[in-house]
């Protein structure tokens, strides 16, 4: 697969839907809202459905809800047939308007100078989920949460898999426990059909785990290893698990919980080491490995829907080529370094 060149292409491949993602939307009964769409992933999100809908051949219609204070985002959705509503879903106002639909999807969160303020990371990770499970408590719902409510473990485990209990580290994880049993409860009292989704990481070639890694190396910025191995995916292979899961979205105490990730994982030193010969330029390393990360196995979510398309290999390749042409880059760093879950 050719990589893109610039952001329309990008745009363009991280939304292909395949036909699994086109028959999920055929049996969606009515309209999709999509919680949180002004996200690094809603925009791919939103219009995959958009387009699985359109080859479908029926009129439903894909909402993307968020607080849309950037008006030229907002317009990029409208002007892909996409309706928008911007509202603040924080508040009990914010559902006044919101449409009847047939499913919905919540990629809402708070992550980012969060280490300060937990009362924030709790109205934003745990109540504001809970306030939509309830709204939309009568159609299924696919949350978006992450591998990070995972505790670390080491590479030779292949990574946590969704059988395994949680054991969150830090203040954001511990609220992202509790966006998941928010979503859990209300599907036990309400029996909505909900499927979890642990992620991580995402890769768009503007930002994620390897955008960091050969920003830092391409500048001549140390790259920390102290959180030395890493799971990442393709946000095109990403967005088409997390749309194919609404197939088997359940009811607690079952819950649908799925980890969406890559097939490999990756060592941040020899990442580094790559790009490094890739650009022609010195790496320089801080830190020392720990013998633990957090990493997850998808080996459930790819035997379901298929392994993804874009290896990690063809993912680092694009991201060099993406690099070295200057493309622009979103400028919000994952800091997947951190190992004390403060942000």
């Amino acid at each position: 697969m050719v990589p893109p060149d610039n952001e329309i292409e990008l745009d363009e491949l991280a939304s292909e839907p395949d036909e699994g993602t086109v028959k999920c939307a055929e049996r969606i009964d009515g309209d999709i809202a999509v919680a949180g769409a002004g996200g690094k992933m809603g925009f791919h999100l939103c219009l995959m459905l958009r387009r699985a809908i359109e080859r479908s051949g029926d009129g439903k219609k894909v909402y993307a809800i968020s607080r849309f204070e950037d008006k030229e985002k907002r317009k990029s959705f409208e002007d892909s047939g996409i309706d928008t509503i911007p509202t603040d879903l924080s508040t009990e106002r914010g559902y006044e308007n919101l449409p009847k639909v047939a499913a919905a999807f919540y990629l809402a969160g708070m992550k980012f100078g969060t280490s300060s303020s937990p009362e924030m990371l709790k109205v934003f990770n745990e109540d504001m989920p809970a306030r939509f499970a309830l709204h939309y408590s009568d159609v299924p719902i696919v949350a978006l949460s992450t591998g990070c409510v995972y505790p670390f473990v080491s590479p030779s485990s292949e990574g946590s898999k969704e059988t395994e209990p949680v054991g969150p580290t830090g203040e954001y994880a511990v609220s992202c426990v509790g966006r998941e049993k928010a979503f859990e409860s209300v599907s036990l009292e309400k029996g909505t059909p909900i499927a979890l989704i642990r992620l991580n990481y995402s890769v768009d070639l503007r930002y994620g785990v390897l955008v960091d890694i050969a920003q830092n190396v391409f500048s001549g910025e140390p790259v920390d290893v102290s959180m030395g191995y890493l799971n990442c995916i393709w946000q095109g292979d990403a967005t088409r698990h997390i749309v194919r899961a609404l197939s088997d979205a359940t009811a607690s105490p079952n819950s649908f919980i799925l980890n969406v990730t890559g097939e490999r994982i990756l060592k941040v030193r020899e990442i580094a080491e790559w790009f490094g010969e890739r650009f022609g330029k010195p790496v320089t390393v801080i830190g020392e490995e720990a013998p633990t990360a957090w990493l997850s196995d998808a080996g459930k979510a790819h035997a379901l829907y298929g392994k993804p398309k874009v290896d990690e290999a063809s993912l680092m390749e694009w991201v060099a080529y993406w690099t070295e042409r200057g493309n622009p880059i979103l400028g919000k760093p994952t800091h997947f370094e951190v190992r004390d879950g403060k942000y």
